[in-house]
């Protein structure tokens, strides 16, 4: 399918994990306030973990003009389909993608000075555990933790930030507990924390955390993705202007 957002537009007939709100959530959310300092301060470089069909890294290439963005998935399928939504965006000389395992990726264009490289990485990375498998296996590489767990996301991400660099990450709601943890252990600070829930008078259904090095305070709020009618609510349209038509 293609899906037409006001800068660019997107195919997912090859990826796994189809375009979703989720990811439009993550690419619009994604370290806002530090989204100005990567603004001003020239160039800068981000990795989008587990892309699959580029929607974040175009997302991200469209509020970061002078952003680098490297976009890795482990499907190949979904990498070549990445490469060519990049290749069909105004920011093509910009985005690159690579078919590559988080735990193995080490390389940004032939060097990655003291393996400290990104100024920002995001995912929204496979989150079931433990739960039924789908029987495609492109679909449980993209569900399941089975290939990247939380523990390896957190280790490697804090592996390639820069020491003021920051992880933002979209999740089921209910692995808040464990991600705060694992990241603690990796001195990786919580330092902004969205809870995402569909309709207001329910539990949240996601929850979005960014996190730096070093010891920080944090920031909390709520998103509700509906108004009493069922459409979108005002907060969530104001959150992802920018993109939907």
């Amino acid at each position: 399918m293609s899906f037409r957002f006001k800068q660019f537009y997107i195919e997912d007939s090859k990826c796994a994990m189809k375009v979703g709100t989720d990811g439009v959530l993550l690419g619009a959310w994604a370290e806002t306030s530090e989204g100005e300092r990567l603004k001003v301060k020239g160039e800068r470089r981000i990795l989008d973990v587990g892309t699959g069909s580029g929607l974040i890294a175009l997302m991200l290439a469209q509020r970061f003009p002078l952003a680098q963005i490297d976009a890795i998935d482990m499907d190949e399928a979904a990498a070549e389909q990445a490469s060519n939504n990049f290749c069909s965006s105004p920011w093509t000389e910009r985005l690159h993608a690579y078919h590559s395992p988080l735990q193995e990726w080490r390389m940004v264009n032939g060097k990655c000075p003291n393996g400290k490289w990104y100024d920002l990485i995001v995912s929204n990375p496979p989150y079931f555990q433990n739960s039924l498998k789908n029987p495609d296996k492109g679909r449980q590489t993209a569900r399941h933790t089975d290939t990247l767990s939380y523990e390896e996301l957190i280790r490697h991400c804090g592996r390639l930030l820069k020491e003021d660099g920051v992880l933002a990450l979209i999740l089921p709601a209910d692995s808040e507990p464990e991600v705060r943890g694992l990241a603690a252990a990796e001195r990786l600070s919580l330092t902004r924390v969205t809870r995402v829930y569909t309709k207001e008078n329910k539990k949240p259904k996601r929850v979005l955390m960014a996190f730096v090095k070093g010891m920080r305070g944090s920031e909390e709020d709520t998103l509700v993705l509906e108004d009493e009618k069922g459409g979108r609510s005002a907060a969530y349209s104001k959150l992802c202007q920018e993109f939907y038509l």
